[in-house]
Formats: structure tokens, C-alpha cells, sequence
């Protein structure tokens, strides 16, 4: 297989700025919980912010897509990185005034930045030959690799700085990333698809949602994305309660990233040999696996085994979901279509994250885990139905 090398330079571009994206959200998702506890009166709503970090991408998604269809990709990424070094200032600024609801209103911001980031891997796939196109959109994903270290070192790092207030510095370095990021995306040149030369009518989107490789490359996507936010979101909470330091929670966190992004390199290659739904099945597996281990103990060793299978549960559901959607529309439909699909999906995240403060804080790091196996469970269902019919059929000559 040849690749063009337009499409190798826009898959190193976007996976630069998915790197630089991911790291300020692996930052948020170790230290935004632990910065609400401190803001927040009512300590159930600790994990709001990044509640509200999920809403605000929810709210941005549709938006962006259609934007970008007017104005392109690289003009709607640099917009999005701007919403991002906002939000950094607003986290700073409520943080400074001890403002629980001006720091979840930053959150708003520093998701709508993620909802212009959620199609750095569509950008990836529309750009790349058919061929090319699963590992192009593995490969920018797999740009989060460096997230996971840089995330958990800036935290570190940051939470360390004697300033006025804990977290200020955390926050204040989003501002620095994010305007690193708008460099990036800059350079950024999205071909038109050469798919898209064809003229073909657009189908009413209840007609392209009624499709069964639609319903599973969402349903799996959203169930995998959904399990890992809730758990991801409480492990930090989870941890401190259970006598483990920050530096064990960056740790933890640090190696779940690189389970969520270190298959990219390869993941792609799996769904070329083996389908989408194949992988997207083994990723359902791994994430019932995560469940298993993190009810068998609270040691750093559970946390640590438990968040790795989580990370790749979720690459091997939500990279699967990815490719196998490409399946599901025509160029001509693509911006309502991957527009619909993320915000669906971000609607079940906001429900996991917000649901996830509540759920520790009543039954505990057990009752989290107990609550995602019958969704598990009714998505390996989905997920297997597709693989059995869309097997090939052996030869009858």
C-alpha cells in the first residue's frame, strides 16, 4: 500500500495536536476532580467540572462540524484552540476567587475545544485513501502516547508550584498548551476526498441511522467511551480515599493513557486484518476485564492493571466504532453524520462523568464498576450480531 506524502504529513500534524489536546485533558481528568472537591460546598458534585467539560464538548460538536463543512478544517481547529486557552483563563480565574461555579463554566469552554478536537481523526480518514484510512485514524490517535506522559508530568510538576492557590498553576499552563496547539493546527492542509468529486444525493439522517452498522459502530463507540469516563473520572477520588497520594494517581493515570493510546499503532493493522467488529468486541472484553480486577482489590497494583485494560478497551471500542462508521455514509453526508454520532456519544459521556461523583461518593469505587456490566453486556450483544452477519459466507462451488 503507497501513502502520499499529503496524507503521512496530515496524520503526523493531527497527531501533534492530538497529543497536545490529550494532554490537557489527561491534566483535567487528574486534578479537575480533586480542584472541585476543594470548590465545591456539596462534596457529591466534586466531579462536575468535568461533567461540565463534557457538556460543553457535547454543545460544541454539532456546531463544529457544520462550521468546518463552510470554512474548512484548519480554520475550525485554530478556533478550537482558542476556546481552549479561555477556558485555562477561567479555570485561573475561578480558582483565584474560590469560584466553584466560574471554574465548571471554564470546563464549558475547555470542552468546547474538544469538540473541534473530536475530528482530528475524521479529518485524518477524509483525506486518506480507503486503504489507508483505519490506520490513519489509529495513528492520530496514537498521538495521545505523549499525553500520557506529559499529562501526568504537568501535574505533577504544576501542583508543586507555590502559588496563591492549589491547581492555579495547573490551570494556567492549558493556556500555554493550547496556544502551542493553534501553531500546529495551522499547518494543517485538509485535500478535499477525492470520493467527494462524486455527486450523490444525501439521505435523510433517520434513514442513514436506521442502518445496523450505524446503530453498532455508535452504540459500541458510546458504550466504551461512557465506561472508561466513569471510571477514569472516579479513580482519582477513588484512590485518595483509599489512602494513595498523587503521585500514585498520576502514575495510575499515566499508564491508562498509554492503554488508551499506545495500540494506536497497531489497531489500525488489527481492523484491516480482522474487521471493525471483531476488534470492537475484544475492546468490550477488555473493558469487563478492567471491572473484574478493580473488584478484586484496592492495592496500587488493582488501580494500575485495572485502568491499563480500561485504556485499551476503550482504544480497541472507540477506534473500531471510528472505522466502522466510515461504513455507514456518503461523502456527501459526512458532517451530519459524524456530527450526530460524537454528540451522541459525548451525550452518554456527560451522563457517565456526572453520574460517576454520585455513584462513588453513595456506593463507593464497587458500585461504579457494578454499574457499567449490563451496558457492557447489551454492546457485546450489538457489536457480536453484527460480526456473525457481516462474516462472509463460505462457497458452495
Amino acid at each position: 500500500m503507497s501513502v502520499s506524502f499529503a496524507e503521512k504529513r496530515n496524520v503526523v500534524l493531527l497527531a501533534a495536536s492530538q497529543g497536545l489536546f490529550q494532554t490537557t485533558s489527561v491534566l483535567i481528568m487528574t486534578i479537575g476532580g480533586l480542584a472541585g472537591y476543594l470548590l465545591a460546598a456539596d462534596k457529591t458534585l466534586a466531579t462536575l467540572p468535568i461533567s461540565a467539560m463534557s457538556i460543553g464538548t457535547a454543545i460544541a460538536t454539532i456546531p463544529a462540524s457544520l462550521l468546518m463543512a463552510r470554512i474548512g478544517r484548519r480554520g475550525g481547529f485554530i478556533i478550537g484552540t482558542v476556546f481552549g486557552a479561555a477556558g485555562g483563563a477561567l479555570g485561573v480565574g475561578g480558582l483565584l476567587i474560590d469560584s466553584f461555579w466560574l471554574f465548571c463554566f471554564a470546563h464549558l469552554f475547555m470542552g468546547a475545544y474538544q469538540g473541534f478536537a473530536q475530528f482530528y481523526r475524521f479529518a485524518a480518514a477524509d483525506a486518506a485513501s480507503a486503504e489507508f484510512r483505519s490506520r490513519a485514524i489509529s495513528l492520530v490517535l496514537a498521538g495521545g502516547v505523549f499525553a500520557a506522559f506529559a499529562g501526568p508530568a504537568l501535574a505533577n510538576v504544576t501542583t508543586g508550584l507555590s502559588l496563591s492557590a492549589p491547581y492555579i498553576a495547573s490551570y494556567a499552563s492549558i493556556i500555554g498548551v493550547t496556544l502551542l496547539a493553534t501553531t500546529i493546527v495551522s499547518l494543517i492542509r485538509v485535500p478535499q476526498p477525492l470520493a467527494e468529486m462524486i455527486i450523490e444525493p444525501a439521505r435523510p439522517l433517520s434513514v442513514i441511522a436506521r442502518q445496523p452498522v450505524f446503530l453498532v459502530a455508535l452504540g459500541g463507540a458510546a458504550v466504551g467511551y461512557g465506561v472508561m469516563i466513569m471510571a477514569m473520572t472516579a479513580t482519582p477520588l477513588a484512590m485518595v480515599g483509599h489512602h494513595h497520594d498523587l503521585g500514585a494517581t498520576t502514575s495510575v493515570i499515566r499508564w491508562h493513557t498509554l492503554g488508551m493510546f499506545l495500540p494506536s499503532f497497531f489497531t489500525g493493522n488489527l481492523i484491516t486484518r480482522f474487521g471493525a467488529p471483531r476488534i470492537m468486541l475484544a475492546g468490550i472484553a477488555l473493558l469487563a476485564g478492567h471491572v473484574g480486577i478493580a473488584l478484586s482489590g484496592v492495592e496500587l497494583l488493582h488501580f494500575t492493571s485495572a485502568l491499563v485494560l480500561l485504556g485499551v478497551g476503550w482504544n480497541f471500542s472507540f477506534i473500531g466504532g471510528t472505522a466502522l462508521l466510515t461504513e455507514a455514509y456518503r461523502p456527501s453526508e459526512k458532517a451530519k453524520v459524524q456530527a450526530t454520532n460524537d454528540f451522541l456519544i459525548l451525550g452518554v459521556v456527560v451522563a457517565a462523568s456526572f453520574a460517576s461523583g454520585g455513584l462513588l461518593h453513595h456506593l463507593g469505587w464497587t458500585g461504579v464498576n457494578l454499574t457499567v456490566l449490563p451496558f457492557l453486556l447489551v454492546a457485546g450483544a450489538m457489536i457480536a450480531a453484527l460480526a456473525v452477519r457481516s462474516r462472509p459466507k463460505p462457497s458452495l462451488a
